[in-house]
């Protein structure tokens, strides 16, 4: 009984330290990724601005293509759409545009919500510009959440850069 008592406390002592050094870790993380494209900016943002053309460049998009469902406002443009992968249903609304960046919100369900800028930036003396991909990933306080907020930007960035390569390719080729 003395083992399991001391067993049982060594066990909520560790507990306890994982919770109070989590504490530590930021709730709010931002991975960023961007890429120099060699296309005007406005054939760019076209490809950003609309839902509907992400199919041309976001990996997402290209594989699961055929079971999203686009919401198609009065001017052609599309601002959200609706998809389900691995039984969730996941959702993708354009929150905000300005001339060089839209704001959207990727919904999934029983996530939290991920906050994603895309902002078109024309580089100075030059033809080019960079296409960036801000995204805010918020997390809950819970000790396993915050450690894999640690390694979130590795896991995830991959998959940013890779969209932003495609939409890249796909700008300077069509």
């Amino acid at each position: 009984m003395r083992l399991f008592k001391g067993f049982f406390i060594v066990l909520a002592g560790l507990f306890i330290f994982i919770t109070i050094l989590s504490l530590f870790i930021p709730s709010k993380l931002m991975v960023t990724r961007d890429v120099v494209t060699n296309a005007p900016a406005g054939k760019v943002f076209s490809e950003i601005n609309n839902l509907h053309n992400w199919k041309h460049w976001q990996p997402v998009f290209i594989n699961d293509s055929a079971k999203i469902t686009f919401n198609t406002g009065a001017d052609g443009v599309s601002n959200f759409c609706e998809w389900d992968s691995k039984g969730k249903k996941n959702t993708v609304t354009i929150t905000s545009k300005s001339n060089q960046s839209i704001a959207a919100v990727l919904k999934r369900s029983g996530e939290t919500d991920v906050q994603n800028t895309i902002s078109i930036l024309p580089l100075a003396d030059s033809n080019q510009v960079q296409a960036e991909w801000n995204v805010l990933i918020r997390l809950k306080w819970y000790p396993w959440e915050k450690f894999y907020g640690i390694f979130i930007e590795k896991i995830s960035g991959q998959g940013y850069e890779d969209a932003l390569n495609s939409l890249k390719s796909y700008v300077e080729n069509n």
